[in-house]
C-alpha cells in the first residue's frame, strides 16, 4: 500500500476557502464581488484618465497607470477563482490550474513590488533631480522600465515554479486556503521540504523585506528633503510620498508575514491573504486618487467632457428633443 500511495500522483486539490457554511458562502460572495468590480472599476479609470489627458502624460502617471494594470491582473488571479469557489462545493482545482495560479500569481505580485521600487526612483529623481528629470525619464527609459520589471515578476516567479514541479504529490490533497499558494502546496508534498522551504523563503520573504527596508530607507530620505529644502510644491510633494508609503506598507507588509518564515500555519494566515490579494489593488487607485488632486481634477474635466459629448450625440440623433428645449 505505501509503494502504491507513493507512485500515485495528485490531479486536483480540495480548497477549504474561507467558509463552510452556504449561508455565509453567499454573504461573502456578495462582499467579495463588490470588491472585485470596485478593484476594476477604480483602476480602469486610473488607465483612462492617465491615456485620455495630455497633462497626465509624465513618467508619474505612466507608472500609475501601469500599477492599476497590474492590480486589475494581481486580484483578476485570485478572485475568480474565490467566487466560484464560494458558490461550489466541494471547491476543487486541477494540478495544472493550481501550478498555472501560483505562476500568474507570483508574476503579477513580484511584478507590483518590482514597479513599487522603479516609482521610488522616479520621485527620488524628481525631487533630487528636477531640471535633469525629464531627460533621464524619457519615453523609452519608462518603457524599457515596465519591461524589466515584467520580466523581473516572471524571472521570480518561473524559478518558484521550477522547484515546485519538482516535488512528489501523492497525497493528502486538501489546501485550507481559497487559492494555490507555495506554502500550502509545499506541505502536501510526499517527501522532506525543509530545503525547498528555506529555497523559497529566500526567493520571496527576504527579498520582500530586503526590498521593503531599502524603500523606506528611501523614502525617509526624500521626506527630509521635502521638508528642509524645498518650498514650492512642497505639499503636493509631500502628498505623493506619503501615498507611495502607504501603498509600500499594503503591498509589503502582508508579503512579509506571509513568505518572510518558515511554512506554518497561523490563526490570521487567511485575513492577511485576503488583504493582499483583494483588498490592496482595490485601496491602490483609492489612495492615489483621493489625495491627488490633479488626478481628481483631471477625473472631474474628464467627467465633464464625456457627459457633454454624450449630450451632443443625444442632440443629434433627437432633432426635435433640441428644438423643443430651445423654445
Amino acid at each position: 500500500m505505501a509503494q502504491e500511495n507513493l507512485t500515485t500522483k495528485v490531479t486536483e486539490f480540495v480548497l477549504l476557502g474561507l467558509s463552510q457554511n452556504p449561508k455565509w458562502n453567499f454573504i461573502l460572495f456578495l462582499i467579495f464581488l463588490t470588491i472585485y468590480v470596485t478593484t476594476w472599476l477604480g483602476n480602469l479609470t486610473i488607465i483612462f484618465t492617465v491615456i485620455s489627458t495630455h497633462q497626465l502624460h509624465t513618467p508619474m502617471y505612466f507608472l500609475l497607470a501601469n500599477l492599476a494594470a497590474l492590480d486589475i491582473s494581481d486580484s483578476t488571479v485570485t478572485a475568480l477563482k474565490l467566487l466560484a469557489g464560494l458558490l461550489s462545493h466541494p471547491n476543487t482545482i486541477s494540478y495544472d490550474w493550481c501550478i498555472a495560479q501560483i505562476f500568474f500569481f507570483h508574476v503579477t505580485g513580484a511584478s507590483v513590488d518590482f514597479l513599487l521600487t522603479v516609482m521610488a526612483v522616479d520621485r527620488y529623481l524628481a525631487i533630487y533631480k528636477p531640471l535633469q528629470y525629464l531627460i533621464i525619464m524619457n519615453q523609452g527609459v519608462c518603457i524599457r522600465l515596465i519591461a524589466a520589471v515584467w520580466l523581473g515578476g516572471f524571472v521570480h516567479s518561473i524559478v518558484q515554479i521550477g522547484i515546485l514541479i519538482q516535488l512528489p504529490f501523492c497525497g493528502p490533497n486538501i489546501l485550507d486556503n481559497f487559492y494555490c499558494d507555495i506554502p500550502q502546496v509545499v506541505k502536501l508534498a510526499c517527501t522532506d521540504t525543509y530545503i525547498t522551504e528555506l529555497l523559497m523563503v529566500s526567493n520571496s520573504g527576504l527579498i520582500v523585506a530586503a526590498m521593503f527596508f531599502v524603500l523606506l530607507v528611501s523614502y525617509s530620505v526624500i521626506l527630509v528633503k521635502i521638508r528642509t529644502h524645498i518650498t514650492e510644491g512642497k505639499h503636493k510633494a509631500l502628498s505623493t510620498c506619503t501615498a507611495h508609503m502607504v501603498v509600500l506598507s499594503l503591498n509589503f507588509g502582508p508579503g512579509i508575514f506571509i513568505y518572510d518564515r518558515p511554512f506554518k500555519v497561523f490563526p490570521g494566515d487567511k485575513i492577511v491573504q485576503v488583504m493582499y490579494t483583494l483588498i490592496t489593488p482595490m485601496l491602490n487607485p483609492m489612495i492615489f486618487t483621493l489625495r491627488n488632486t490633479e488626478m481628481k481634477n483631471a477625473m472631474r474635466k474628464l467627467k465633464r467632457k464625456i457627459v457633454s459629448s454624450r449630450s451632443r450625440i443625444f442632440a443629434r440623433k433627437n432633432p426635435l428633443s433640441l428644438d423643443f428645449t430651445e423654445k
